[in-house]
Formats: structure tokens, sequence, C-alpha cells
């Protein structure tokens, strides 16, 4: 032992939401849906028959906590290790060290990775065969789906449990137990605290109790005591903690799970979930030309010939933000999504070039009838090209019976109006036969 590391205690610096991660069950606060009194996960940890296991859920929610709980409780030998810096070699001297183990002492292994949605394939693929024999039981915790991140071999030796956000009456209690904790806590210290701090501190942390503590931890330490008290007004508290944590990463699949709420309340035609998950987005820094282009898409696939201004909108709203950018583009935006939302629905753009398609690539393509083919090039003529072709245009009301379809193809309907909005009146043949 050297000087530095005779006078330097780690748990003295850590910050106040490592130093309160529970040493039991008992004082595990939340994910009751899996660690209830008589759930399966409690149960197996309580035997200390835990097999291989996948943490999934928002940041703050327990995973990393819930494996140190088990490595407290099992008698296994507990490593833990690193998603970026554990290679390939490493994995395989643990695997070796845990074979050892197993056949000489008898002795288990399990080993806890955080983040191990960032376990490359090579990691996973090292690691697999000692999972798959038992030589190694396996807890990975993940923010990411791992459905997406994880090989199914992996994922089918692994029993996956979903963590959710904690509910206010969590994050209240876990802040109380730290502010009475005089060992790891913060209850060397007298604090008074003002209704209305409590309250921004359990809105603001959205279900992450460790930005909850943290923003605690600093309330307390930064704020002079008066008379041996300190009182943390809601003042405090905001400067405390300023920004509401969003759960949004732009490369997982809670990206696409709040582009799909957004797109689909425009589709469902729903204004207010339109706007809130456009407010999502922009609050957690999309790339507003992502955003727009999908308002287009959705002008023209949900709402199209029903409100064909709508698509106008949509590409106003577009050459707005190109001029504008934000904050002031939210404001056309914001429009041009509100035009969706409200306007009479019609899919039938989508679903009838998609019906074209499908008939295009089963079929042998049509000959172009004479009268249609062009007649406007040198010898077209001789060739009939163009001849017995009837100009709408001569016609009353500017329309005439005529086939436009090749031979083979006549009689397929692809087009079929919705009966929304302006789409009745959009197909001339339909408003003639019905006068």
């Amino acid at each position: 032992m050297d000087l530095f590391s005779a006078t330097f205690d780690q748990h003295q610096v850590a910050p106040l939401a490592e130093r309160m991660r529970p040493r039991t069950l008992d004082e595990y606060i939340g994910q009751s849906h899996i660690l209830g009194r008589g759930k399966l996960l409690r149960r197996s940890i309580e035997a200390d028959r835990v097999s291989s296991l996948i943490l999934y859920g928002p940041p703050g929610t327990g995973k990393t906590s819930l494996a140190q709980v088990i490595a407290a409780k099992t008698t296994s030998h507990f490593v833990r290790i690193n998603a970026v810096t554990s290679g390939v070699k490493d994995i395989r001297e643990i695997t070796l060290q845990a074979t050892n183990d197993l056949h000489l002492y008898g002795k288990r292994t399990l080993v806890f990775c955080d983040e191990v949605h960032r376990f490359n394939k090579g990691q996973q693929d090292a690691l697999l065969p000692a999972v798959e024999d038992g030589t190694i039981t396996f807890i990975g915790a993940t923010t990411e789906n791992p459905f997406f991140e994880l090989n199914s071999a992996l994922l089918s030796r692994s029993t996956l449990f979903r963590f959710e956000l904690l509910v206010p009456p969590e994050i209240r209690l876990g802040l109380e137990h730290a502010l009475k904790d005089p060992e790891r806590g913060l209850g060397l210290y007298k604090v008074e605290i003002a209704p209305e701090a409590w309250e921004h501190w359990i809105n603001y942390a959205n279900g992450d109790l460790r930005r909850a503590l943290n923003a605690l931890e600093l309330a307390v330490l930064t704020t002079p005591p008066e008379n041996g008290v300190r009182h943390i007004s809601l003042a405090i508290a905001e400067e405390s903690i300023q920004q509401r944590a969003i759960l949004f990463d732009k490369a997982g699949d809670n990206h696409y799970d709040i582009i799909s709420a957004f797109i689909k309340s425009m589709r469902g035609s729903d204004p207010d979930a339109a706007l809130y998950w456009l407010a999502i987005l922009l609050e957690a820094g999309e790339d507003p030309r992502f955003i727009m282009r999908r308002i287009i898409v959705h002008a023209s696939e949900d709402v199209g010939l029903a409100d064909p201004m709508v698509m106008l909108q949509a590409h106003a709203a577009a050459n707005a933000l190109e001029w504008l950018g934000l904050p002031e583009a939210r404001i056309p935006l914001a429009q041009a999504v509100l035009a969706i939302a409200t306007a009479p629905k019609s899919n039938s753009a989508v679903e009838s070039i998609d019906r074209a398609i499908a008939y295009v690539k089963k079929h042998p393509t049509g000959e172009v009838p004479t009268y249609l083919k062009s007649g406007s090039y040198p010898g077209a003529e001789k060739l009939g090209h163009g001849q017995g072709y009837l100009y709408p245009h001569a016609y009353p009301n500017h329309w005439v019976e005529q086939i436009y379809l090749p031979a083979n193809v006549q009689g397929q309907t692809f087009y079929a109006p919705s009966g929304m909005g302006k789409e009745l009146f959009l197909n001339p043949k339909r408003a003639k036969e019905e006068g």
C-alpha cells in the first residue's frame, strides 16, 4: 500500500447514486413486477439459483444495482466486465478460469456486463459456449432492445427481464432513504426541503432515480446552512436539475418507437398526441429534416387525395425549415402535422401504386395501344402511331370514353377511391358515371 492508497477512499468520492446502491433485495426500490415477494426472479436470487439473464430497460431503473445485489447474494465467483474494453482474449481468459474453478473446486462463475449492447459479434461468440454449457452464468444489462443488439443464440440461452421507469412514490422513497442514511447518504446533514422542490425533482427525474439522487446531492452540498439547517427551496431544486430527462436514443429502438407513435398519431387523427410526440422529438434533438421527411411521406400516404392541399402544406413546411431553422421552424412543422392529423384520411395513393407495382412484377409488360403512341417523331405517322386518339378536351366535360390500358391488362383496377374528403370528385370517370 502506498501513501495515496492509504489516504484515498473511493467510497467517499463516489456520487450519491453510487453510494446508495441497494445491498439486499429488501433495500431494492422498484421493479415489483419482477422482484416482488413470490416473483420468480426474486425466488431464484434468494435461493442462489440465478440463470443467465438479460436486464433491459431505461437508465436509472436499477439494472446494475440488481446485478450487485445478486453478486452479494451468490456463492459464485463474481466477475464484472466492460463491453467496450474487454476483448475476445479477456473473455477467453475468464472462461478458462471459470472452467478450472468449476472442475477443480466446484465453484461456479457469474459474469456481469453492463451496456451489453456494445458487445460485438466476436465477443458474443467467444462467450456463448461457456454460457451454453453452464460454465458461466451471464448477466447482461442494456438500455437498448436486445433483440436488435444481441445474437439470437445468446438471447435464447438467457431469460429476458424488462425494467420499467420508477413511479413518483418510488423516486421519493429513494430520495428519503438517501437523506436518512448517515453512512452512505446525507444523514449527517440537517436538511429541510420545500414541497415544491420535492415535486420538481420527482417530476424532472422522469423515472430515473440516479438522476434524482444526483440532483439531491448537488442541492444539499451547495446550499450553505442557516443555523445548522440547509433549506432547499424550489429555486435551488430547479438549479440542481434544469432539464427533464427525455428518453430518446437516435441510434436505438426508443428512437423508432417514438417515431412510430408520432406517425400513428397523425394517421389516427389525434392532433394532441401528434403534437406531443413532435415536441419529444424536437426537445430530444432529432434532426428536423428527418421529422420533415416523415411528415411529407404521411401527407401523401395517409391523407393523399382526400385533401391534396395537405401535401402542399408539408412541402411549404419543408421550405420554411430550410429558410428559418429551429426554433422558429417548429411552427410550420406543427402546422403541417396538424394539417395531417385533422384532415380526412385516405391511403388510396399508397395502395394504388403498390397494387400496380405488384401486378407489373407478376405479368408480362403490355404493349402501348397504337393510338396512344407518340406520333411526333419522323415516320411515326406512317406506322399509324397516334391515329384514332380521342382528345378529351374536345368533348363535353373534357372527358371521353377511351381505353388507355394494354389489351392484356384491360379490366384491371388499381385505383380505388376511398370516398373521403375531396377524393370522391377527383376521378373524372366515376364523377361522370354518377352524374
